[in-house]
């Protein structure tokens, strides 16, 4: 087995035991954690800043001062070469966030051969049956199953309390308007740190998102933020709790999700959302999304494993 020396700025805390570092294992590598000046390959996380790093200093010195870093890294780095480096984004971040060699985005758009388009919502798939396994997704309970979404959604929505829940730190807009446009219609319970104070962040919450789900019809699950591409979690841990989700994304959504699975408030913008009062409160609009499959075709990690591949071995000459 190889060894492949990684060092990490800016990624999510809990990175090291993402679909990533798995993938990397399932190709043959022994993965050792180093600091930047000792790695074959520096990733990038949706977190890195090189303008804080330096926010300190007066603006007309924080140019000279990264620049004196990146040399410093340089003269340190053991390698006869600079590090492969990647951009890999949890966020709704652009790939040229970070000059890089190679990026791991959400972006839709023509091909390009140094990036990869992996959304967020596919590294919290259960992936045993290509081999990988080890990825966890604590918030929710469990990983997504594929199997599930591939089914449909079912009418056991329609036998539960006919409110809506909603899971947040914040309502900042467009939270708070559909939020607002929401109850206009029906009931909406909130949970997490901006309804309960007692919960510092999301990941000490005393909840997981499936227990609470699975007593709703409903959840309104906006995204943070749109871009074509930017599709998280959020759309198929409602589904596969079997509450029909309340989203909030662009239209390209259909690149990963049948549009026609969920409820999508975005266009209804224009309108002050009024549409959603009554699909909500017509049972026969209800029914049309009992038999819609939220994926209609299967995913695979076979390109994110050729393009991690090629990754390693450039990193490893």
């Amino acid at each position: 087995m190889k060894t492949i020396k990684i060092a990490l700025l800016g990624t999510q805390h809990d990175y090291k035991d993402g679909i990533v570092p798995r993938i990397i294992a399932q190709l043959g590598y022994q993965i050792r954690w180093v600091q930047v000046h000792e790695c074959d390959l520096l990733i990038y996380g949706a977190f890195y800043s090189a303008r804080k790093a330096h926010a300190w200093l007066p603006k007309p010195l924080r140019a000279l001062a990264g620049n004196l870093e990146q040399k410093l890294k340089d003269s340190l780095n053991t390698r006869s070469h600079a590090p492969v480096s990647v951009f890999h984004t949890c966020e709704n971040k652009r790939p040229d966030m970070v000059a890089t060699d190679f990026a791991i985005t959400f972006d839709l758009g023509p091909a390009k051969p140094n990036q990869l388009r992996l959304p967020y919502w596919m590294e919290l798939v259960d992936w045993s049956h290509e081999g990988i396994v080890g990825n966890t997704n604590p918030r929710y309970g469990e990983l997504l199953s594929l199997t599930r979404l591939g089914q449909a959604l079912g009418d056991d929505f329609l036998k539960r309390p006919q409110v809506a829940s909603m899971i947040t730190s914040h309502l900042l807009e467009p939270r708070r308007t559909l939020l607002a446009a929401t109850q206009r219609a029906i009931p909406v319970e909130g949970y997490g740190p901006y309804f309960d104070s007692s919960i510092k962040n999301h990941h000490q919450s005393y909840f997981v998102k499936k227990a609470v789900l699975q007593k709703y019809a409903f959840n309104l699950c906006p995204e943070n933020s749109l871009y074509p591409g930017y599709y998280t979690e959020k759309i198929p841990e409602s589904f596969q709790s079997g509450a029909l989700p309340l989203g909030w994304t662009d239209t390209n959504v259909c690149a990963d999700f049948n549009p026609k699975a969920f409820i999508n408030l975005e266009p209804m913008a224009h309108l002050d959302y009024a549409p959603l009062t009554q699909i909500l409160n017509s049972e026969p609009d209800l029914r049309q999304f009992c038999d819609q499959p939220l994926l209609l075709k299967k995913p695979s990690l076979d390109p994110a494993k050729q393009f991690i591949a090629e990754i390693l071995r450039q990193a490893s000459t």
